[in-house]
């Protein structure tokens, strides 16, 4: 509720309600001198009085309503949203002025006359508007709304629908009157006046305004957009296959549609469970200007919101509970009474492992490859998901029975699964959904570098010019369990150590640039401004280079460059900064923070479309970044049954640097494809892999194809068919509809027997893709909406990405360099191979291939 609201009587709506007194007065007075001027001859006799009364009170009605469209078409909670109240209230009671000489003069009452006249004929020799029932059924609906605009403090979702119907209506209505061929050339002027102020401010909110998403004006977009939906024939025009700017639109429409109906709020769901809370965090100064170590006060008004739940040094250790509310609890896509894990078909049927088996499996040297995506997109992904999220380490007791094979290895029958750790905040049974907790921050802050809390970034910086701990190599310090010391070492293996040492690197040159601008700056400043820019170039790299990459449709690379630059060009950004609030005109980077009705959070559904394992490949040729000479080829496996182990676990880094330098590993990655996520392509190795506890000792043997499909189970994500629901898509009707491979159309029959029952992960393999991507459509309604949404919800990102918080050296840190200049700067020996890339992530020339300048 807004100032405005709770007081209507201000002192501009006196002064408003002044102005047209005097304007409504100045009608009458100007309508008398018209009747004498043509009772004595003048250029219109016979025009009698009331005439003239009609023609100057709608004109006085024009005059007040041309700002009331113009204050509602800027409508903003404060001084405009006072404006347009006055106006439109003003300029009702001045259209009622001109129904009054139009119904009660002209028509003398006679109701009759009023709605059943026929147009072009006159009954009476004073008519001048010959069918005012339009203007009746006008100042009735007008009515209702300003009545609903006093009464009415709430904000109704229908009631702005129907304010912005009236608001088109009477523009409508009045211009089209007022330029009616009969109507005299100052009614032509005036309407031209009108018409062209209206519509210009209308123009000016798009570009320099962001639109609202509950306006009548967004609500038509949608609903134009679901019309041609509609039109086209099912498979032969979706939306991938539509022109490109129609297909930009209806992604933007799709958006809208998602944002309003698939954010559901958990951290509503009252605590039972009080012990697993922590005393709210004291609030700090320095948290207006920087990130906390585990996501407290990003969001200044609701602090807990998105904050790591654990301590990531032992994640499952719930004595360490680490926010004040329920606010890291994971959220959901999906309505809250569709969270069930009971839901029909049963948590085990089919089978997991018979899945994991019959249809994930990749047999021995059947590698798929993602051919447009080179190996770094693999070690990206993983990089960023340590990232956002992490369940912690699954529970002992309880575990789940999968039947296998008699006497089955490594497994064992049955093959027992740990479940998901509870959410501490509540007891077991606890009513309402079943929900879960993140172990890291729910924001993009880099915690898989930085650590989650205060002992793993101590443990992490070097004390000294702000930057992080690197050993006399330029690496990171290896530990004596064989892992780099950084913020998160689970399931590690050579694409993360890449990425480690990349960005630890890319941080300390972030200090070295700050401490040459600023240099009176502290050691602490220094690690909390280059932590922000880091972070950032990250979310843009990701934004403008890897999603493009893995989305590589024409729509896409246009959509992610204007989620980061805007539609109005990244020339246009860089030099100007914002021209305009809209984040379709100048990206969401600086734009007013949105959660869009929802608590932040990432969600169960984000979490299981992220489930990329088949992205792994069998092996890594290692190459010469000079002369492209093959080195030597690492596999990737399990300990068990004598399979190689070359790098994957503690260790992996000293291996692999006896073999070739960083930049030939980085080289090596940048020519190499990962596996496309399709049925038949998860690794075997990982289907017998090798579980580590947090200080790299092995653990249990695990299928992580198997645990991939009961995870989504455990967790109540729907099956592949309602999932596609629930995000507002056709469901599919037989296997065949599934996919087009006949022969993966009879395996999924004879695993699942009903379509209905096909697991959410199955169903994304086999579907097929959109022209140029490496996801399926299903997978990417969910992309489309928590995309978007992990920039605009982060003040740092939105509110807070100014040189105030940044400074401008950061900024421009930021918005002048990307993946391939980060490669480059620290290992300028990749040139001749990153310099054909069109894209960082797709593959690159092999050295042998460059010609010779």
């Amino acid at each position: 509720m807004t100032a405005s609201a709770e007081c209507p009587i201000t002192a501009r709506f006196i002064r408003v309600a002044i102005l047209s007194g005097l304007l409504i007065g100045l009608a009458h007075l100007v309508a008398e001198d018209g009747a004498r001027y043509a009772a004595i001859g003048g250029p219109a006799p016979g025009h009698t009085l009331t005439h003239y009364r009609v023609i100057f009170t709608i004109w006085a009605t024009a005059i007040l309503l041309t700002p009331a469209l113009c204050f509602f078409i800027l409508f903003k909670p404060g001084v405009v949203e006072d404006s347009w109240r006055s106006f439109w209230t003003f300029s009702y009671v001045a259209f009622l002025s001109h129904l009054y000489w139009t119904v009660i003069a002209t028509f003398h009452g006679n109701l009759w006359e009023i709605f059943h006249s026929q147009s072009g004929v006159a009954t009476s020799p004073e008519r001048i508007v010959e069918q005012p029932g339009l203007d009746s059924v006008l100042a009735l609906w007008w009515g209702l709304d300003v009545a609903l605009l006093w009464l009415v403090r709430r904000d109704v979702r229908w009631i702005r629908l129907q304010r912005g119907a009236v608001h088109l209506v009477a523009f409508t209505m009045f211009v089209g009157a007022l330029t009616a061929p009969k109507a005299s050339r100052g009614a032509h002027l005036l309407g031209m006046v009108m018409a062209t102020t209206v519509v210009s401010t209308y123009l000016a909110r798009l570009v320099f305004r962001q639109p609202d998403s509950r306006s009548l004006s967004v609500f038509l977009y949608v609903m134009l957009f679901r019309f041609v939906n509609r039109l086209v024939i099912w498979r032969r025009l979706v939306w991938h296959r539509m022109p490109l700017l129609l297909a930009v639109g209806n992604l933007d429409a799709l958006r809208e549609v998602l944002r309003a109906k698939n954010l559901h709020n958990t951290s509503d769901i009252p605590v039972s469970r009080p012990q697993g809370l922590r005393p709210a965090t004291p609030y700090n100064p320095v948290y207006l200007y920087s990130r906390d170590l585990d996501g407290m006060y990003n969001d200044l008004a609701k602090p807990d919101m998105g904050s790591a739940s654990l301590n990531p040094a032992n994640p499952a250790d719930t004595s360490n509970f680490t926010q004040s509310s329920p606010g890291a609890r994971f959220g959901r896509n999906i309505p809250l009474s569709e969270v069930d894990p009971r839901r029909h078909p049963p948590l085990l049927e089919p089978n997991p492992w018979e899945v994991s088996n019959a249809l994930l499996a990749r047999p021995v040297g059947r590698f798929v490859p993602a051919e447009s995506l080179n190996l770094l997109a693999a070690a990206w992904i993983q990089f960023q998901v340590h990232d956002w999220f992490n369940h912690g380490a699954p529970e002992r007791g309880k575990e789940i029975e999968v039947q296998t094979t008699p006497g089955h290895k490594p497994h064992g029958c049955p093959m027992l699964i740990r479940r998901t750790r509870p959410d501490p905040t509540r007891v077991e049974n606890d009513n309402g959904p079943t929900t879960y907790v993140n172990a890291e921050s729910h924001w993009w802050d880099g915690s898989q570098i930085y650590g989650s809390s205060e002992e793993a970034v101590a443990r992490c910086r070097a004390g000294k010019d702000g930057k992080l701990d690197l050993g006399p190599d330029g690496l990171l310090v290896m530990e004596q369990n064989g892992l780099e010391k950084t913020g998160l070492s689970a399931n590690w293996w050579l694409g993360l150590s890449l990425m480690h040492n990349l960005f630890a690197k890319e941080h300390n040159a972030i200090c070295d640039h700050l401490k040459r601008e600023y240099p009176g700056w502290d050691d602490d400043q220094l690690y909390r401004t280059a932590r922000l820019v880091n972070v950032a170039l990250m979310a843009k790299i990701h934004t403008v280079e890897w999603t493009p990459a893995i989305l590589g449709h024409p729509a896409l690379q246009l959509g992610m460059k204007g989620n980061w630059w805007g539609f109005a060009s990244e020339r246009i950004k860089k030099v100007l900064r914002r021209i305009s609030e809209s984040e379709l005109v100048s990206g969401i980077p600086g734009s007013v923070t949105d959660h869009h009705g929802a608590d932040y959070c990432l969600t169960e559904e984000f979490v299981s479309v992220y489930r990329m394992h088949a992205l792994m490949p069998d092996e890594i040729k290692v190459h010469a970044a000079t002369n492209g000479k093959e080195l030597e080829t690492f596999i990737l496996g399990s300990e068990t049954d004598g399979d190689r182990l070359d790098v994957v676990g503690p260790g992996t880094r000293t291996r692999a640097l006896a073999v070739g330098t960083m930049a030939d590993l980085f080289y090596s990655f940048g020519i190499a494809n990962p596996g496309a996520l399709v049925l038949h392509n998860y690794p075997e190795w990982m289907r017998r892999l090798q579980r580590r506890h947090n200080d790299g000792t092995p653990d249990e043997v695990i299928d992580l194809a198997a645990i991939d499909i009961v995870r989504d189970r455990e967790r109540g994500v729907p099956r592949y068919n309602r999932f596609r629901e629930l995000f507002h898509m056709r469901r599919v009707k037989s296997f065949e509809e599934l996919t087009s491979d006949s022969e993966w159309a009879k395996e999924l029959e004879k695993v699942y027997g009903d379509v209905d029952k096909v697991d959410l992960m199955v169903g994304m393999y086999a579907e097929d893709k959109p022209r140029g991507f490496g996801i399926s459509d299903t997978a990417f309604r969910v992309f489309i909406l928590m995309a978007s949404r992990r920039l605009k919800s982060d003040r740092f990102f939105t509110t807070d990405y100014t040189p105030e918080i940044y400074s401008r050296a950061g900024l421009e840190w930021v918005e002048n360099h990307g993946m391939r200049t980060v490669l480059l700067r620290h290992y300028p020996v990749l040139a001749a191979a990153l310099y054909h890339a069109a894209n960082p992530f797709s593959p690159w020339r092999r050295v042998e291939e460059t010609p010779v300048s």
